[in-house]
């Protein structure tokens, strides 16, 4: 039996009975860790088993653990990462040395995921702060034009494969000039469309062969003046398939944030019929759960193509030292870059070409 599409969270450090029984029988895409399911990494590695135990497959395994403000993983037992910002201020003044800084940060990051049984970050963004928007992207960025933000955007994407981790594009098709937090409410973004293409949606075109993407629960009034991206077809179509070629797997970004309204089942059945391949849901509320899981339909036709094709690019990683991986990062944050990151932008621009590049060659995107 295939998949249902969606991804769940859940509610604690270890699955309950009833949690363990509705995993069993609605059998969900994948699943998704937050900090509430977090202790040390024995407890998180025998969480992510219950999980795959209770589906009885593979499923992905995904966590935002972007560096900042948003990781899910900390001290005492995995280290910080700097914020995205902190690799465009490095990029500002040392083109190689920010991509090299942002790729061996995601590497990092992935060899500390992978033995976790967590093959899945919701990285790089490739959103935009716009002036007078709200600060939910602001230091998470990578930058403030298109270039830079898919240059670094890419490095980080590959970084993670290398690691033998998916990258999830977000927020598709830009968050960056939302004046309102959508974990809250609504944003609407009145830009025209022609500014949009120049600016927001151009930075994810480079990134558009990565295998997944994150919806954003953002209106852009000159395109669709009713619905956010998640919920609308128009910009799944005509923007996200369309403009930007985006062609992997796409996932809602949570369906229990404050910019959706309805309920848990309304949101699903929008979200999918806008043309959302799997639907994400994160809170880990089994009421919720229930109803997301009975209205995710299964995985056929193009959704199940795509979904197969993201998990078959996860890999073994490449060899890796981390302790010298650590001491190349801090140096080249600190400025103290000049052999170490010419060499780590040549190793990840080979890493780059398979993965992302459009001819399979070597090119990157």
């Amino acid at each position: 039996m295939t998949a249902r599409a969606f991804i769940t969270g859940i509610s604690g450090f270890t699955l309950t009975a009833s949690e363990r029984s509705f995993l069993r029988e609605s059998e969900p895409w994948g699943f998704i860790l937050f900090g509430r399911n977090v202790r040390t990494p024995a407890q998180v590695g025998k969480l992510v088993e219950q999980c795959r135990e209770a589906v009885g497959g593979n499923a992905p395994v995904l966590i935002d653990q972007e560096g900042g403000r948003v990781q899910r993983l900390g001290h005492p037992h995995w280290p910080n990462y700097p914020s995205g910002a902190t690799y465009g201020r490095i990029y500002d003044r040392d083109v190689a040395a920010g991509l090299a800084a942002a790729g061996l940060a995601a590497r990092l990051i992935a060899s500390d995921l992978l033995p976790l049984g967590i093959d899945v970050n919701c990285l790089p963004i490739a959103d935009i702060p716009a002036r007078g928007a709200s600060d939910v992207i602001g230091d998470r960025a990578y930058g403030r034009t298109p270039d830079q933000v898919a240059a670094i955007g890419g490095a980080v994407a590959a970084g993670l494969l290398a690691g033998g981790v998916l990258p999830v594009l977000k927020h598709i098709p830009g968050h960056g000039r939302a004046t309102a937090d959508s974990h809250e409410r609504l944003p609407v973004v009145k830009a025209p469309r022609k500014d949009l293409e120049l600016r927001d949606f151009a930075a994810f075109r480079p990134l558009s062969r990565l295998p997944m993407a994150m919806t954003a629960h953002v209106v852009f009034s000159d395109i669709d003046p009713l619905a956010p991206a998640t919920t609308s077809a128009t910009i799944v179509r005509e923007v996200i398939r369309g403009f930007i070629g985006f062609q992997g797997l796409l996932m809602s970004d949570d369906i229990g944030m404050g910019a959706l309204s309805g309920t848990a089942a309304a949101r699903t059945q929008a979200a999918i019929a806008a043309g959302c391949d799997v639907v994400l849901h994160c809170n880990g509320k089994l009421d919720e759960m229930r109803q997301v899981a009975e209205f995710a339909p299964r995985l056929s036709g193009e959704a199940a193509a795509r979904a197969a094709a993201a998990l078959a690019m996860r890999a073994e990683p490449e060899a890796f030292d981390r302790a010298e991986g650590r001491k190349t990062l801090a140096a080249l944050i600190a400025g103290d870059r000049p052999v170490l990151a010419r060499r780590t932008v040549r190793a990840s621009s080979r890493r780059a070409g398979q993965p992302l590049g459009r001819s399979g060659r070597g090119d990157r995107p």
